[in-house]
């Protein structure tokens, strides 16, 4: 059986496609890192250690077995039990996360059975692999609908956030893509923002490897429906990491940056935050020799700093902007013609025009 591992256990079933609209700039995070375990043959890791001789047997099976309703409530026994050690906790929360990975059925099975409680109290936990493991139970169980406000109302928030922001690596990516699922519900976004998210999602944005800043951009896309959540997002400053994403070709975060940015140009402080540090030459190029999609959102966001401003419409003119506008309004896409021909009219009308100079 351990010779006979089958690809999608290793690799994580995740995508970000790169056409389209900012449905296909942006995709769920789905559930977690099967790559986290090793294949067979290969140095065991401290998950896999603790699971004894048949180990990653147990893991596999986890995976792919229909287990009963009666090992499930022993695998939460293991982890709520006194007595138990950290590595039979490690090996229950390990094969929850599992079973909940692939499987919805076992999604509603194992919060039916009273996992919740049990594992969100293991994203406080000091030991950082339970952590890791409660965190990342948390975010296959949130893959389930029916699932999210339970696991909210279990008081999952403040311990994602702040395994957000000290978590391991997986913990913190995992963290980002559970706090996501649950932002899908509209009345959890203000409250997320408001038990802290917004400023260690913009750290992993800016500090973390690919797979992590794409779900810290597509958690914060979520988020940043919210009014409260957009400021909080530019005061934790995200503008800048944004724009040095969507000036780097090589990032493969140009579409997701530019999206993220024209959702914070939304509010007066995005605006001034996008000009402050120097936006408008960025997406003044990104009109001018980005994709269809890139030119679409880019004019968007100029329009957006523009609408109000008299001052920032001549700071767009100054740099250049007219030209490729003019050229977007006969060969883009139908949104974007329209937008760069507002655009454009907007940028000659009198400068004193306008509702604000600022």
């Amino acid at each position: 059986m351990e010779m006979g591992i089958p690809s999608n256990y290793r690799y994580m079933g995740r995508s970000y496609s790169d056409g389209g609209d900012s449905s296909g700039a942006f995709s769920d995070c789905n559930s977690d890192r099967s790559g986290e375990f090793p294949s067979y043959g290969s140095p065991t890791s401290s998950s896999s250690s603790s699971s004894g001789g048949g180990g990653l047997q147990r893991l596999l099976v986890a995976c792919a077995a229909d287990y009963s309703d009666e090992v499930v409530r022993g695998l939460i026994s293991d982890l709520e039990s006194p007595a138990a050690t950290i590595e039979s906790q490690r090996r229950a929360a390990m094969e929850l996360r599992l079973l909940a990975k692939h499987n919805p059925e076992n999604r509603l099975r194992i919060v039916a059975a009273g996992a919740v409680g049990p594992l969100v109290a293991l994203l406080s936990h000091p030991d950082p692999l339970l952590q890791e493991h409660g965190v990342t139970a948390i975010l296959n169980l949130s893959l389930c609908e029916e699932n999210k406000a339970l696991i909210a109302a279990a008081g999952a928030i403040r311990p994602l956030v702040r395994a957000l922001r000290t978590g391991t690596p997986a913990a913190r990516e995992n963290a980002a893509c559970a706090l996501l699922r649950l932002a899908q519900l509209d009345d959890l976004r203000a409250a997320i923002g408001r038990y802290g998210a917004i400023p260690p999602l913009v750290a992993l944005l800016e500090s973390s490897a690919p797979r992590g800043k794409k779900d810290a951009a597509t958690a914060l896309f979520t988020l940043l429906a919210s009014r409260e959540n957009k400021i909080r997002a530019v005061e934790a400053g995200i503008v800048r990491p944004l724009l040095d994403l969507m000036a780097d070709p090589e990032s493969g975060m140009v579409d997701k940056a530019a999206y993220v940015l024209h959702a914070v140009v939304e509010v007066a402080e995005g605006r001034a935050a996008a000009v402050e540090e120097y936006g408008v030459p960025v997406l003044v190029e990104m009109v001018e020799t980005g994709t269809p999609r890139q030119k679409e959102i880019a004019v968007r966001s100029l329009f957006e700093i523009c609408r109000e401003s008299a001052i920032y419409r001549k700071m767009v003119t100054h740099e250049g902007a007219i030209p490729p506008l003019v050229a977007l309004s006969q060969s883009g896409t139908k949104k974007a013609k329209e937008k760069a021909e507002a655009l454009i009219e907007l940028l000659r009308q009198p400068r004193t025009a306008g509702v604000s100079h600022y």
